[in-house]
């Protein structure tokens, strides 16, 4: 089972290399992260980690997450009711015969055409992981050049209470 952790680091040197290395010493897999400096306050990071395992792996993760020193909180919003998101840039080839059927597709996805060239274009596309895979999918037979692929941002819609 996948699981999203979400954690507040402090934004300093070397937090994201303990990290990575406690997953790592340990065998488990980091399937996607994003980190990024909270706008609130600049001297902490925001830092969501998608990972795959049973709930013991899970609960292994979140205590030896806890036990670094650069760890503020963390937060399994596995099964929360989240917003998230991902981002992409896809390189595709084209020609004129493909164009109109590929815009279409573009259009539907609330894509936006970010570079043209002769050959190729590039769009961007942002959502959930549902959504970027499905279009994935339809656009693959045009030809896929390239794929840049940002991790999961995710963050609970409502407070606990």
């Amino acid at each position: 089972m996948k699981h999203i952790i979400s954690c507040q680091v402090e934004n300093k040197f070397g937090v994201l290399a303990r990290i990575s290395g406690l997953f790592s010493g340990r065998g488990f897999n980091i399937i996607s992260l994003s980190v990024g400096a909270t706008a609130e306050d600049p001297t902490i990071s925001r830092m969501v980690l998608v990972t795959e395992g049973d709930e013991k792996v899970l609960e292994q993760i979140t205590k030896q997450l806890n036990k670094l020193i650069d760890v503020i909180k963390v937060q399994d919003l596995t099964g929360e009711d989240i917003i998230d998101r991902e981002f992409m840039l896809i390189k595709l080839a084209y020609d004129a015969k493909k164009y109109t059927k590929l815009t279409q597709i573009v259009e539907t996805f609330q894509c936006k055409v970010v570079s043209m060239s002769p050959k190729h274009l590039i769009i961007e596309i942002d959502g959930d992981e549902k959504k970027l895979n499905t279009f994935l999918d339809l656009v693959r037979p045009f030809g896929i050049a390239e794929i840049a692929r940002t991790g999961k941002i995710a963050m609970t819609r409502v407070d606990k209470k």
